[in-house]
């Protein structure tokens, strides 16, 4: 388990100002031990709310051209802002996994997907995310650039700018797709691979 005391409540810094209220009552929330509960959490001293702070889901795919070059945008908002990642985003309350991949997908590079075998289930405990990576076939559209991506490039299994790649979570979801796709190349040297705070 990662400590995250640094922050009230248990939480990174970042999410704090979003959880001192309740969500009930409007007090404000204090973090400490709660009856019933094997560990110390935000709650409500005045209605007793218990707020449980949980990872969101992002859910990505990685397209998969018929030649075997995975496509990837260079990011247009922040974090992460001009460099490489997947395509993806959170998944809504009205959507399945699929749905969100095929979505997120379409809206970052203009590309229809369908998605196929998972390549792999991520966690960043600093982002506070559970990122789902699927490997997906193109079926339609056109690459694009978008709102949130200044570029979208075809990448070769052994051309991945690995010290470029945005988020963690992402160069170990392009790792583990390169391991299954070209396991005769070489694992990337860790010291080349960027590593943000977030992702």
């Amino acid at each position: 388990m990662t400590d995250l005391r640094s922050g009230r409540g248990g939480i990174p810094d970042w999410l704090e100002p979003m959880v001192r209220f309740c969500s009930r009552c409007g007090g404000e929330l204090a973090f400490g031990p709660i009856e019933g509960e094997e560990r110390e959490r935000l709650a409500c001293p005045s209605c007793g709310f218990v707020c449980y702070v949980n990872p969101r889901l992002v859910v990505t795919t990685l397209p998969v051209t018929e030649s075997g070059e995975v496509i990837l945008i260079r990011r247009g908002i922040a974090p992460g802002l001009g460099q490489w990642a997947q395509p993806g985003g959170f998944l809504e309350i009205d959507e399945t996994v699929r749905d969100a991949a095929i979505r997120e997908t379409l809206e970052e590079t203009g590309l229809e997907v369908e998605p196929g075998a998972i390549v792999g289930l991520y966690s960043s405990v600093p982002a506070a995310v559970v990122v789902v990576a699927f490997e997906s076939r193109i079926v339609g559209g056109a690459p694009a650039i978008t709102r949130e991506s200044l570029e979208t490039r075809l990448f070769a299994p052994d051309a991945i700018p690995w010290p470029d790649i945005a988020f963690e979570t992402s160069s170990r979801a392009l790792r583990d797709w390169v391991a299954r796709v070209r396991p005769d190349l070489p694992s990337p040297d860790p010291s080349t691979i960027h590593r943000p705070f977030v992702g």
